[in-house]
Formats: structure tokens, C-alpha cells, sequence
């Protein structure tokens, strides 16, 4: 019976001196995780993934205002071809379409310059222009959507290289504690996310421009029959 109370006392004063350390020794204050610090960890990966993020952003921005700009109401432009068609102004006509520098004034000038022709010589004409104006808008769309395909790629290229060191680094100090690990894995996941993150945006942006020379597209074509319509108006 002693000797229970004895370990007793001595556990109880082992638990009291813990716990006197436990209050006494402060925490050590966490490592604040910055954004910035964390790119510049990713390592070399991220150059190529930046310069992907530059080019998607450059030629998003540069084809979506020109797009945009061909996109514009012209309404006003058929308009005045219209008026001009009817009162027998042909000229004036080609020089309206010729002045508005814009896709549906090159289809029409191209139709207008061939009238006399079979009508369906003069829709060919127009035709042909169209798919000119359309390759234009859809110009270097095509890296964008590249560049949602590979930049994901860079980023899983990134963090494999980072892991394949990490254990290379295990096998030859011996030290395979988690802490060590962790510590490299977290900073190689950088930059799965960032190429992930790039690859969203871009796959966003491509669609985008997508619709939006559809659109286009879908409006050329509308004011292109009403062009041929008007041209097979009885008395033209």
C-alpha cells in the first residue's frame, strides 16, 4: 500500500512539473504564410507559368476589344446603303460601306462591286469575304486555348520534380519524418494551383471570345441576306 502511494505521488508530481513547463515555455510564434513568398518557392516552374498567364491576359484583352468593336450595331450603316441602293446612288453605297472599316462594310463593298453580276456570284463574293473577316477575329484565339491545356500541365510537372527531390533528399539523410515532408510537399503544391488557377482562366477566356465571334458571326450572316434580298427586290 506504500508503495502505490508512492508511485501515486510521484506520477502526480511529474504531471504538476509538465504542466508548470507547459505554462512557463511560450509557443512559438507561426510562420505567417504570404502569398508572395509562396510563388517564389514554386521554383523555376513558375516562370513558364507566369509567362503563360501574361500571353492568355495579352491576347484576351486584344482580341476581345477588337472583337467587340466588330460587334458593333450597324444598323445604321445598312441603313444608308439601303437609301442609296434604292435611289440608285451605287456609288455613294461603296463608299459608305468603304468608309465604316469594319467586316459587314468589306462584305457589302465586295457585293456592291459586283453588281450586274448573277446574284449568286454576288453572294459567293460576300461569302468568301466573310470567312477573311471571321479568320481575323479569330485570330490567335487559339493560343488561349493552349494555354488552358498546358498550363495545368507545367504546374503537375512542378510539383512531381518537387516530391521526386523531397524523397531523393529522404534516401540519403535517413530523416523521413513528417515534418519534413510536409514542409517541402506543401510548397511544391504551389504550383499545381497556380498552373490550375491559369488554366481556369484561360479555358473561361477562350470560350468567351468563342461566343463572342459567334455572335458576330450570327450577325453578318443576317445583315448578308438582307443585303441579297434587297438586291433581288423586283425593279433592281
Amino acid at each position: 500500500m506504500t508503495l502505490l502511494l508512492q508511485i501515486t505521488d510521484t506520477a502526480q508530481k511529474i504531471a504538476d512539473t509538465l504542466n508548470h513547463a507547459a505554462v512557463q515555455t511560450p509557443l512559438a510564434p507561426q510562420e505567417e504564410l504570404r502569398f508572395g513568398d509562396l510563388l517564389v518557392k514554386g521554383g523555376w516552374v513558375m516562370i513558364p507559368i507566369g509567362i503563360l498567364a501574361v500571353l492568355g491576359l495579352v491576347i484576351f484583352f486584344e482580341r476581345y476589344f477588337t472583337i467587340r468593336k466588330a460587334a458593333k450595331n450597324e444598323s445604321s450603316l445598312m441603313s444608308q446603303v439601303r437609301d442609296s441602293i434604292l435611289n440608285g446612288r451605287l456609288e455613294s453605297a461603296i463608299a459608305i460601306c468603304k468608309n465604316s472599316n469594319s467586316p459587314l462594310g468589306r462584305m457589302l463593298q465586295k457585293g456592291l462591286l459586283r453588281i450586274g453580276r448573277p446574284i449568286k456570284e454576288i453572294e459567293g463574293a460576300i461569302e468568301n469575304v466573310g470567312k477573311i473577316e471571321v479568320a481575323k477575329l479569330e485570330k490567335n484565339i487559339g493560343i488561349i486555348g493552349i494555354v488552358a491545356g498546358i498550363a495545368p500541365m507545367f504546374g503537375f510537372l512542378g510539383t512531381i520534380a518537387g516530391v521526386i527531390k523531397i524523397f531523393y533528399d529522404i534516401s540519403k539523410t535517413d530523416n523521413i519524418s513528417m515534418g519534413v515532408i510536409s514542409g517541402g510537399l506543401y510548397v511544391k503544391m504551389v504550383t499545381s494551383a497556380a498552373g490550375l488557377f491559369v488554366g481556369i482562366v484561360a479555358y473561361v477566356c477562350y470560350h468567351i471570345l468563342n461566343m463572342m465571334v459567334d455572335k458576330v458571326i450570327l450577325k453578318l450572316e443576317t445583315d448578308a441576306i438582307e443585303f441579297i434580298d434587297l438586291l433581288e427586290e423586283p425593279g433592281r
